[in-house]
C-alpha cells in the first residue's frame, strides 16, 4: 500500500529519511516497522516566518518495497535508414524534437548555426575578455541554446502542454541529478548542463541521427506553398520532408527572412528592462530573517516580485541567486545582459531581470512603420543605446539602484559579477519613459515589499531585452504554419514557450506533428 503525505520539518538536520519515516508513521498512526520506506516527491522551503520549515510531499510505502527503477523508460530506435525530419536549431526544443524522432522511428537531421558545447567556451571568453561577439556562437547560439550557459532553471507553469515529468526524467537519464525531480524550483546549473547536453548529442548520433554544427540556414525553397528545401550559408541545399523550426527568440535573421518572403508573422507582446544585482547576503537576510551569514542548510535565497504600474506589469524575471550577470548580445554593436547561476549557487551576488510589459498593440506607435517586426526594432534600438552609453564595447551601462530611482548620476558603482565591466550612465533618463518610469515606481514598491531591497548597495545594469520573442510565427491546430506546408514553428522562437521545459515539451509536440503530417 502507498499513501501520499504532506510533512513539515523545522530547520534542523539528522538523517532526513529517518525523520520523514518517523513523522509518516506517526501521522498515519501505524507501527514504523511496517513502513518499508519513504520516497520524497516534492521539497520546498517556507521562510515566510522567522521559524523556517522544509515542506515535503512524500509517498509512504507500507508493507511493500520502494520501486528501484523509474516508471519512465527511454527506448530509442536505430533510425540510420529511416525517413528524415529536419530540425533547425539545437536548443531545448530542437533537442527534444530530435529525441522524440528517435522514439518514433524517424531520422532527425539537426542544423545548428553555432558550435558544439565545448567549442562555444572560446567564443564566450572572447565576449567577456575581448568584447567581440561571434554572431553564430555566443551565450544564445550554439549547442544547447541560450539555456546552456545561462543557468538551466527548470521551473515551468506549462503543466497542460505535455508530460513535464518525462522531460525531467529524461534529463536525469542523460546525467542530471535526481534532485531536480523533487525540488519545487529545480535548477541544474551552468557548470553541469554542458555534460548533459553532450550526452543528449551522443544519444542522437548513436541511434543514427545527424547533427551539423556551424550550419546556419539562410533561405527556404518554397513551391506551391510547400517547403521543398533549405539552403545553408555554405551554399548547401538540402531537400526536406518537414522542418521543425526551433531557432530561439534571438534568431532575428529568421524573422527577417520570413518577413522578406512574405510568410505570415505576427507582432507579439514581450517585456524589457534591466538586471538588478545585490550582494547575496542582503537577499538572504531579507528572505531568511537573519543577520549575517545564512544557515548552511539553506540555499542562496531567491525572490519573486511583481507590481502593476500605470497599467503594465513590472516584475522579476530569471532570478539568479548566487549567480553572475553575463553578456547575451548576438551581434557586435549591441549590449544585452542576462543572468546565470552555477549548481551550488555560491557566488557573492544575486541578480534578477526586472522588466516591464510591452503591449505591442498600444505602446509602440512610433514603430508602426516596421509592421510585424516593430517589437524587434524596439529591442534593437534599446540594445544599441546600451552599447553607446556603455562605451561602445561589451561594458554595460549601470547605476546604483537608489540613484536610478532618485534621478542621480552615480559617481561610483558597486562591485559586480559582470565580467566585461560596468560604466556609470544615467539610465533614469536614457531609458524610454515607457520602461524607465515604470521601473522607478516598481523598485520603490519592491522596497516596501522586501525591506532592505531598495539600497545603494545594488546596481542596475542595462539592458535586459531578450525575455521572450517579440514575434510570433503562427501555426494551425496541427502545429503547421497556416501558409507553408511542411513548416512547423516551435519553442521560444515561434512564440510558444518561455523556458527550457516548455520549449522541450513543444519540441516533442512539433516532432509528433511533423511525423503525423507525413
Amino acid at each position: 500500500m502507498v499513501k501520499e503525505l504532506q510533512l513539515r520539518i523545522q530547520l534542523k538536520e539528522e538523517k532526513i529519511t529517518d525523520i520523514l519515516l518517523k513523522k509518516a508513521a506517526h501521522h498515519l498512526s501505524i507501527d514504523p516497522k511496517t513502513v518499508s520506506g519513504v520516497k520524497i516527491l516534492r521539497k520546498s522551503i517556507d521562510a515566510r516566518k522567522p521559524q523556517i520549515y522544509f515542506n515535503y510531499k512524500v509517498a509512504v510505502y507500507i508493507d511493500e518495497p520502494l520501486p528501484e527503477n523509474s516508471a519512465y523508460q527511454f527506448e530509442y530506435k536505430d533510425v540510420s535508414n529511416a525517413k528524415e525530419i529536419h530540425i533547425v536549431g539545437f536548443g531545448p526544443a530542437g533537442m527534444y524534437a530530435a529525441l522524440r524522432c528517435l522514439e518514433l522511428g524517424y531520422k532527425p537531421i539537426v542544423l545548428e548555426r553555432g558550435k558544439n558545447v565545448q567549442d562555444r567556451r572560446r567564443d564566450l571568453r572572447a565576449i567577456n575578455q575581448e568584447h567581440f561577439v561571434n554572431e553564430d556562437s555566443n551565450y544564445c547560439f550554439g549547442e544547447g541554446g541560450a539555456g546552456t550557459y545561462s543557468d538551466g532553471k527548470l521551473y515551468t507553469r506549462s503543466l497542460k502542454r505535455g508530460d513535464v515529468r518525462k522531460i525531467f526524467e529524461n534529463l536525469v537519464f542523460h546525467g542530471a541529478t535526481e534532485q531536480i525531480l523533487i525540488d519545487a524550483h529545480p535548477h541544474i546549473g551552468t557548470n553541469k548542463l554542458p555534460k548533459i547536453i553532450q550526452n543528449i548529442r551522443e544519444t542522437i548520433l548513436k541511434h543514427g541521427g545527424e547533427i551539423h554544427f556551424e550550419s546556419r540556414v539562410t533561405d527556404f525553397v518554397i513551391k506551391n506553398n510547400k517547403l521543398q528545401a533549405i539552403q545553408l550559408l555554405n551554399g548547401t541545399e538540402m531537400t526536406v520532408n518537414a522542418v521543425v523550426l526551433a531557432t530561439g527568440h534571438s534568431a532575428r535573421d529568421i524573422y527577417e527572412l520570413l518577413h522578406k518572403k512574405e510568410i505570415a508573422l505576427k507582432a507579439k507582446s514581450f517585456a524589457m528592462g534591466v538586471r538588478v544585482e545585490h550582494p547575496q547576503h542582503i537577499i538572504d537576510s531579507i528572505q531568511y530573517h537573519c543577520s549575517g551569514k545564512r544557515d548552511e542548510l539553506l540555499p542562496a535565497a531567491a525572490y519573486s516580485l511583481v507590481q502593476q504600474v500605470k497599467g503594465r506589469g513590472v516584475y522579476s524575471f530569471c532570478m539568479c541567486p548566487g549567480g553572475f550577470i553575463v553578456p547575451a548580445a548576438t551581434a557586435n554593436g549591441e549590449v544585452v545582459v542576462n543572468g546565470m547561476s552555477p549548481s551550488r549557487r555560491n557566488n557573492l551576488y544575486a541578480n534578477s531581470g526586472i522588466v516591464v510589459e510591452i503591449n505591442v498593440d498600444k505602446d509602440l506607435p512610433k514603430y508602426e512603420k516596421y509592421g510585424v517586426l516593430k517589437g524587434l526594432q524596439y529591442q534593437k534600438d534599446l540594445e544599441r543605446l546600451a552599447f553607446t552609453s556603455g562605451g561602445r564595447t561589451q561594458t554595460a551601462p549601470a547605476q546604483r539602484l537608489t540613484d536610478f530611482v532618485e534621478g542621480n548620476l552615480s559617481t561610483d558603482l558597486n562591485t559586480t559579477s559582470y565580467q566585461p565591466g560596468l560604466k556609470s550612465a544615467p539610465l533614469h533618463s536614457l531609458l524610454p519613459k515607457l520602461i524607465g518610469g515604470r521601473l522607478r515606481k516598481g523598485f520603490e514598491a519592491f522596497g516596501q515589499k522586501m525591506h532592505g531591497y531598495y539600497t545603494s548597495e545594488a546596481n542596475i545594469v542595462g539592458v535586459e531585452s531578450r525575455t521572450s520573442s517579440p514575434v510570433n510565427i503562427p501555426r494551425k491546430d496541427n502545429l503547421e504554419h497556416p501558409e507553408i506546408e511542411g513548416l512547423f514553428p516551435c519553442g521560444e522562437g515561434g512564440g510558444y514557450a518561455g523556458g527550457i521545459i516548455s520549449a522541450a515539451m513543444d519540441g516533442e509536440r512539433c516532432a509528433e506533428a511533423a511525423i503525423e503530417n507525413l
